[in-house]
């Protein structure tokens, strides 16, 4: 950061690349265009800052999430206006949903001509106010610098997310004022960071006469930073309470861990949806009560109290009302939780807790994700375990996925002890976002392993950045779980429309190992169980992007499932864990079918 006291005279481009210079920027992702070449020509006169080209605007956001959710610090988008903008708008809305701090600058066509149905002219402000926490048009150079700082203040501060600044071209062209961010007045926005004290106390009593507790953690968490990691580590392991994550938040407690049930939801198992549901008091821990976690919303966890923490005030009741709300970061309110429960004696209710842990054996000893195995066909489930066995064997690795059925099984099987290593669409469901997001994280840790976890469908949507992967020498690996269908769409179709397959499946694939080497990637293809170890050896090994093609059973479901509306007790499962195959069944407590 800038410490100079004095403001200096500048180009808007300049004042740009000066900003994101003292805002600790390293990283740009972006596609040039006319309406900011005056700021592409300030990156090349640089070389604090390395640019990486992508091919296309959405590519742009996703590898900036994918950087951002990786390493902890906002991704920086740069495009033009127009197309480049509205390209970008999938990418923000996809970072809003899940919390993502990124910065996404556009230009815009000059001042004089906003209006006029400019050559490449889009009302991006208009376009971008509901898919960002906030965004500013830039009228006037004097104006930029703050707005600029302002910006990263307020993507990360608060519960994260994207800001734009639209930069019209002759602001960049003329000169304005510089000032650093020491000497920005103070932002209105000012979220609250502290919890308050009498309802954390509030919620230290009932976790300790709680019978059937469960701490239920959430991308909050992992948002925070690591040290509220470690801090939900150290309360679970005080209290001896279950914990249970959503999609987002996997990572934030060791999935080694003696305490963890799991991934909870839609396709979560079934020993921690069953928790949600019969619990006494649940701790909401940085999350936000969305509908793949909660199901039928009038069946949900009928029997507890409920405690939420959430930095954002707006979540707290907006779909579950909560008995104890606290506002505040997770970090600050985890660290006055802990304080208080030890300072009362860290005290439970230790014959009910272990009732409890005896009923949560029970539903674990269904070992929801068990199934059928071949040894003719590749089943998808397997070839992600021999994958997590691989990378578990490597050590440092990070795992993107697209979105669908794969994304589900790399939830399931793929274990992550630590927060950042795991990044994934949640709220937005985007098909596309694993190959950039995956270029994303490999710049923010070149020598780490970074492997997407994809669908053949999903990767076409944006397998272009492919070309981006080998310009800049990045070595992803593109694990492609290839069943020639949209498989989380198919088995819908199967499960609730009557088994009418309308346009869910692929007939005109591409060979994805010719295409491969169209990239200048290596491209491997797979189709028998026992080649699985050692293709995948040779992918890690590889010296480069890898696209693996990886042909596995083409009809197979995800297990467990609660169908859309219904509760966390009406779980279909699969035949190995007593279901009926490939419908499954639904279960209730007393061993009953649901019909």
């Amino acid at each position: 950061m800038s410490t100079n006291p004095k403001s200096s005279t500048m180009t808007g481009a300049e004042i740009v690349i000066k900003s994101l210079i003292d805002q600790g920027v390293e990283v740009v992702f972006g596609y040039p265009g006319g309406a900011v070449l005056p700021i592409y020509d300030e990156l090349f006169k640089q070389h604090q800052i390395e640019h990486v080209l992508v091919r296309h605007e959405q590519g742009a956001t996703h590898a900036a999430e994918g950087y951002a959710r990786s390493i902890g610090k906002p991704g920086v988008v740069l495009v033009t206006s127009g197309p480049g903008a509205t390209n970008a708008v999938t990418g923000l809305q996809d970072a809003l949903m899940d919390s993502i701090p990124l910065i996404c600058l556009t230009g815009q066509v000059p001042t004089f001509m906003i209006g006029n149905d400019a050559f490449q002219e889009a009302d991006t402000i208009g376009i971008t106010r509901p898919c960002t926490k906030h965004n500013w048009l830039v009228k006037d150079t004097d104006d930029l610098a703050e707005t600029m700082h302002q910006a990263f203040y307020v993507a990360t501060n608060g519960r994260p997310g994207p800001v734009l600044v639209d930069i019209p071209k002759d602001v960049q062209f003329a000169s304005g004022k510089y000032v650093g961010p020491r000497n920005i007045k103070p932002n209105a926005y000012q979220p609250k960071v502290k919890g308050d004290t009498a309802a954390i106390q509030a919620a230290v009593e009932l976790m300790e006469g709680a019978k059937r507790p469960l701490f239920y953690t959430g991308g909050g968490v992992i948002n925070s930073g690591p040290h509220a990691s470690q801090l939900l580590r150290d309360l679970v392991e005080a209290t001896g309470f279950p914990i249970t994550s959503t999609l987002m938040g996997l990572g934030a407690y060791p999935a080694s861990g003696d305490k963890w049930l799991g991934m909870l939801g839609m396709h979560g198992s079934y020993e921690a949806n069953w928790a949600m549901h019969d619990c006494d008091v649940m701790i909401c821990v940085g999350a936000r009560f969305d509908d793949r976690i909660t199901g039928r919303l009038d069946a949900f966890a009928p029997k507890s109290k409920k405690i939420h923490i959430d930095i954002d005030p707006s979540s707290i009741n907006k779909n579950v009302r909560a008995d104890v709300p606290i506002v505040g970061d997770v970090g600050h309110v985890l660290e006055d939780m802990t304080r208080i429960f030890r300072s009362r004696g860290a005290k439970t209710n230790k014959a009910g807790v272990a009732k409890w842990w005896d009923k949560i054996k029970e539903w674990q000893a269904v070992k929801c994700f068990e199934y059928e195995g071949s040894t003719d066909l590749i089943k998808p489930q397997y070839a992600v375990e021999r994958l997590a066995e691989a990378m578990k064997k490597h050590g440092d690795y990070y795992v993107t996925t697209e979105v669908g059925q794969h994304q589900m099984w790399a939830a399931q099987y793929i274990p992550f002890d630590a927060p950042n290593r795991w990044m994934t669409s949640g709220g937005l469901g985007t098909m596309g976002y694993g190959v950039p997001a995956a270029v994303g994280v490999q710049m923010a840790h070149r020598d780490s392993l970074v492997v997407d976890v994809a669908g053949e469908a999903s990767f076409m949507m944006t397998m272009q950045e492919m070309s981006t992967a080998v310009q800049y020498k990045l070595p992803i690996k593109i694990f492609i779980l290839n069943n020639e269908r949209l498989g989380m769409v198919r088995q819908w179709q199967q499960l609730l429309h009557g088994e009418r397959y309308s346009s869910s499946y692929s007939e005109a694939l591409p060979d994805f190992v010719k295409l491969g080497e169209a990239f200048g990637c290596g491209g491997m293809r797979i189709d028998k169980p026992g080649d699985l170890d050692d293709a995948i050896a040779d992918m890690i090994a590889y010296d480069g992007p890898v696209i693996f093609d990886c042909l596995v059973e083409k009809h197979e479901n995800c297990f467990p499932m609660i169908p859309s509306g219904k509760a966390h007790n009406e779980m279909l499962l699969g035949s190995r864990a007593g279901g009926d195959g490939d419908i499954g069944q639904a279960i209730e407590s007393d061993g009953a079918v649901l019909v």
